[in-house]
This record gives C-alpha cells, sequence and structure tokens, in this order.
C-alpha cells in the first residue's frame, strides 16, 4: 500500500545527499512469530539532521505501516518531520499522520515554522481530522495543522499520495527557510527538548502494543527504546 511513498521518501532523502547508516544490530528486520509480517527499518544521516530513522511493516492484506521521524541537528531549533501512515486491509481503514512536530507550543514559533504546512492543510482538507485523535494530546508535539485522517482506499489511494510529495516538499523549504532564520533556542536546550519527545513518545506510542503482539515484548522493548526513540534511554 505504502510502497511508492516509501520510495518517494528515500528519493528524497538522496537528493539531499542522505546516506543509509547501520540500524543497531537485529533491528533492521524481524518476522513476526507465525511468519507472515516482516518490519524493516533504515537509518540515514542526512546533512542538517542528527537522525532519520524509517520503519516498514508488511502484513501483506492485514496491515501495512510505513514510519519515519527526521530530528534536526542541535544547532537547529526547527520542528521534527513526522509520518506515521497504518492501513488496515480487512477493514479498509487507513489511518494517517503527517505533522511537523513542533518542540514548543508557542505563537511566534509556529509563524516562524508552521506557515507552509498550514497551507498544505487547507489545500487537503480530507487529510484534516485531528478531532478524532486518541492515543496523543494533540496539543503536545503535534502542531495544530496536523494533516491527519482516519479514511478508507479513497484518501489511501487519492488524498495522501498527493499530499505526500507536497509535505516532503515544504519540509525541505522549512530546513532552507530555518537555515538562515532559526529560532534563538540554544542547542544544549533543542537538545533537552528532543529528548523529551523521545521519553514522551516511549510513553504513549500506541505502536509498541503491534509490535509487542508481532514480534514479541522483548523486541519490542528494544525497539522502542533502542531505534524508535533512543532518548528515552538517556533519562532512565
Amino acid at each position: 500500500m505504502f510502497d511508492s511513498l516509501l520510495e518517494q521518501l528515500n528519493t528524497s532523502i538522496k537528493l539531499r545527499g542522505g546516506e543509509l547508516v547501520p540500524v543497531p544490530q537485529g533491528l533492521e528486520k524481524c518476522c513476526s512469530q507465525k511468519g507472515q509480517t516482516v518490519i524493516y527499518s533504515w537509518l540515514w544521516q542526512v546533512p542538517g539532521f542528527r537522525r532519520w530513522r524509517v520503519t516498514k511493516m508488511d502484513g501483506g492484506s492485514s496491515i501495512q505501516v510505513l514510519n519515519s521521524v527526521a530530528y534536526p541537528e542541535y544547532t537547529n531549533a526547527q520542528p521534527l518531520m513526522g509520518i506515521d501512515l497504518l492501513w488496515f486491509g480487512k477493514s479498509s481503514k487507513l489511518v494517517s499522520v503527517l505533522d511537523f512536530q513542533p518542540l514548543i507550543q508557542d505563537k511566534v514559533y509556529f509563524e516562524r515554522y508552521f506557515e507552509g504546512l498550514k497551507q498544505l492543510q487547507k489545500q487537503f482538507p480530507k487529510l484534516k481530522n485531528q478531532d478524532k485523535m486518541r492515543s496523543f494530546d494533540p496539543n503536545q508535539y503535534f502542531s495544530p495543522w496536523v494533516l491527519f485522517c482516519r479514511g478508507g482506499l479513497e484518501e489511501a489511494e487519492e488524498s495522501l499520495p498527493l499530499a505526500f510529495n507536497s509535505f516532503l516538499d515544504c519540509y525541505w523549504d522549512l530546513k532552507d527557510i530555518s537555515s538562515r532564520n532559526g529560532l534563538d533556542l540554544s542547542p544544549s536546550e533543542v537538545m533537552r527538548l528532543q529528548i523529551d519527545y523521545d521519553t514522551y513518545s516511549a510513553k504513549k506510542d500506541p505502536a509498541h502494543g503491534l509490535f509487542v503482539s508481532y514480534f514479541g515484548k522483548l523486541w519490542a522493548d528494544r525497539f522502542l527504546n533502542d531505534f524508535l526513540f533512543p532518548g528515552n534511554s538517556l533519562l532512565n
């Protein structure tokens, strides 16, 4: 379901000088206990970013997942980029989240970094139903203009592909703007805020339960702390 979007993401990263780096051993791939679902993960080194992770989960006609988070360097206070796409084939249900995830909930911060995403939300109204977000507090680490959708085949095959490429382009534009006109936050403050994001996400991420059910608790716990949100381990 999301292979073409993954290809777009990888191509976009490569065009910006991205290179693959090793994933922690044992976390780059895992097969489910029944052998019918496989999860793959990649880690990119990209100029201007300290880490950029990508994960694909392939459960055939049952479930498909594409997830990615980009962490800017500590010298850059721009938002993280978050992609979380899930397709439940048996019920033909899509859950999609595309957002510039803010380090702080602040009017000046929003004005500086979110004009592009605000325009995208107007452009793609079918990806604007964040009132249905359940697992996360939309007022913490999500922007008011998050492209969130609980939909079906129409959104998965029409609205989402159209929005996805525009979303990536908008984030690259934001990176270019940020390098010239960044917010006055110190690198140590940006580091603390990114660690706080990992800590919050490790506690709230509903995907952990999904990974436990497919790949077992031992692997899922390590995947959560060593790959998805390694900043969480810094405080433990």
